[in-house]
Order: C-alpha cells, then sequence, then structure tokens
C-alpha cells in the first residue's frame, strides 16, 4: 500500500534533514544543514522560527523545554531557543576542516548518537560517535554517509547506515547502558537500488520508517526486515522522518534541493519542503539528553 504526503510548510530547503519533535515544547525542530540554519514549527506548520549558525548544523536532541543539544560541523553545544544563548559541550571532530556532523538521534537511555562525513561526501571519510554523560566515544569509523540513526523502543537494538553501501544496519544494546554489544548485522539491503537508504525512525511497535533518498518516498519495514508499506513524496529526495503532533500521530518528513537541476527542480518544485502525513500508527517520545 502506498499512501502520500501533503506539504506542510513549502520551506525550499536546500538539505533539510534531522527533523526532532520536542515532547516538552510540543514544536518540530529541523535543519538545511547547507544554509546553517534550524527551524521551528508548531503541528500544523504555523509559527515558524528560525535561527542561522556560523557553522553547520544538522541534527538535535532535548535536554529541557527550552534547551537543546545541536550538532555542528565542530562540536555539540546546548542552545537555548528563548535566549538564544549557546555553549559548547564538546569537540567533534574540530581539528578536521574537512568533515561536519550529519545524521543523528537520542537513544532510550539518554545518550546522542551523531555521525560525521566529509565535506564533499569522501569515501570513508567520517564516523559514528556516542555522546552520554560527559563522554564521547567513537562507535565505527570509516563512514562515508552516516545516516538511519534510530532505536528500537524497547532500547535494545540501534539501526543505522552508510548511505553509500545501502544497507540499513541493526546492533544490539546493553539496555541497562545504551552501549553497543557484538558487531552490527543486516536488516535491510539495499544496495541494489535506484535510491539510497537516508534517515530513519521507529514508531510504537518497533517498525522502521526510512526515507529514500533519489526515492521520493518513505517505506515502513517491519522487525524482520520485510515492506509494510510506503508513503510517497512530490520530492525525490526524501531525507529523515519523525513522529509528532498530538499523539504523536503525525509523521514528518524533511526533503531537499541539493544537487538538483533545473529542470529537476521543474519537475518536482516542492523539493526541500517539509512534508506531513497521518500513516495510521504512532511514534513514541524522542529521549532526553543527559549530559
Amino acid at each position: 500500500m502506498t499512501d502520500e504526503a501533503s506539504v506542510l510548510i513549502d520551506a525550499g530547503n536546500t538539505l533539510g534533514e534531522g527533523p526532532l519533535w520536542h515532547p516538552k515544547a510540543e514544536r518540530l525542530f529541523w535543519f538545511d544543514i547547507i544554509e546553517r540554519t534550524m527551524f521551528a514549527s508548531d503541528a500544523r506548520g504555523g509559527s515558524v522560527s528560525s535561527w542561522t549558525f556560523d557553522d553547520r548544523v544538522s541534527a538535535a536532541g532535548w535536554i529541557d523545554e527550552t534547551t537543546l543539544l545541536i550538532a555542528s560541523e565542530r562540536a555539540l553545544f546546548t542552545f537555548d531557543v528563548q535566549s538564544g544563548r549557546s555553549d559548547t559541550v564538546i569537540d567533534l571532530e574540530a581539528d578536521n576542516p574537512n568533515t561536519r556532523s550529519n545524521d543523528g538521534r537520542a537513544d532510550p537511555r539518554g545518550g546522542f548518537w551523531i555521525g560525521t562525513m566529509g565535506l564533499n561526501a569522501e569515501r570513508d571519510a567520517g564516523a559514528i560517535y556516542r555522546y552520554c554523560r560527559g563522554n564521547l566515544v567513537k562507535l565505527m569509523d570509516r563512514v562515508t554517509v552516516p545516516n538511519s540513526i534510530c532505536f528500537s523502543p524497547d532500547g535494545e537494538t540501534a539501526y543505522f547506515t552508510d548511505s553509500r553501501k545501502g544497507q540499513v544496519m541493526r546492533w544490539g544494546l546493553d539496555p541497562a547502558t545504551g552501549d553497543p554489544v557484538g558487531t552490527p548485522s543486516i536488516f535491510v539491503d539495499l544496495s541494489g537500488e535506484p535510491f539510497v537508504p537516508d534517515g530513519s525512525v521507529t514508531d510504537a511497535d518497533g517498525f522502521l520508517w526510512n526515507a529514500e533518498w533519489r526515492g521520493g518516498r518513505v517505506t515502513r519495514y517491519r522487525p524482520d526486515g520485510t515492506v509494510d508499506r510506503r508513503i510517497a513524496l512530490s520530492a525525490p529526495n526524501a531525507t529523515c522522518p519523525a513522529f509528532g503532533g498530538p499523539g504523536l500521530q503525525r509523521l514528518f518528513v524533511t526533503s531537499a534541493r541539493q544537487a538538483m537541476s533545473e529542470d529537476d527542480l521543474k519537475n518536482a518544485p516542492q523539493s526541500g519542503a517539509l512534508f506531513s502525513v497521518d500513516p495510521g500508527v504512532t511514534g513514541w517520545p524522542e529521549p532526553r539528553v543527559l549530559l
């Protein structure tokens, strides 16, 4: 079954990414990485706010009602959306001017996972890290485009992908600490498809929703890795989904205009928009990041 999402905000993002529904503030935050900007709106697409930073910003977790932990190309930093105050928490490849942060999400034990990549997606230039309670640990290196970072609701599984390889991986977690255990295994192999897996989120039933770059849709996968259904977008480059709104009953999806020609944009003028749909299932609240 394929449904279709509608445009909530025609944001025109160059590289929309990192949607986060803040369960306390009841607002959706998302990023345009290339334009160094974070946006926020209510569930209906109203009361839109934006903040522009000196560095590229890509993903966030929530700390309290007004404070986020944001990943930039140089650091993880706190940001108060009311006062505008920011404070560096810890450096993130600050000594490497050729990388930036990309996909990230908080895990159920209060950690924050964040991937890095080359500014021009150089092969194997990036890594995946976990920050928790003052410690930043590199979990994996030699990553090209880290994406799909999300977690099962029971806190026992992490998901991620290197989009260049086209395989969504699963990784067991210690339910007490949130640390990964063992070695990752393939959850879904999309390496032979004309699209690549981008960002993902799980719903309350433990199904994984993956945005497809060049696929123009979001696919819901059962816990065994088989396809359940799809939601189409009027934009080819879907980047990341997030559940939010009242009862976490809406699915928001960011998209991108990056690397599209003039003819591409004429055929898909809503590329870069923020999309929304009622998927008929609910999400689960994004965990709080523990500093």
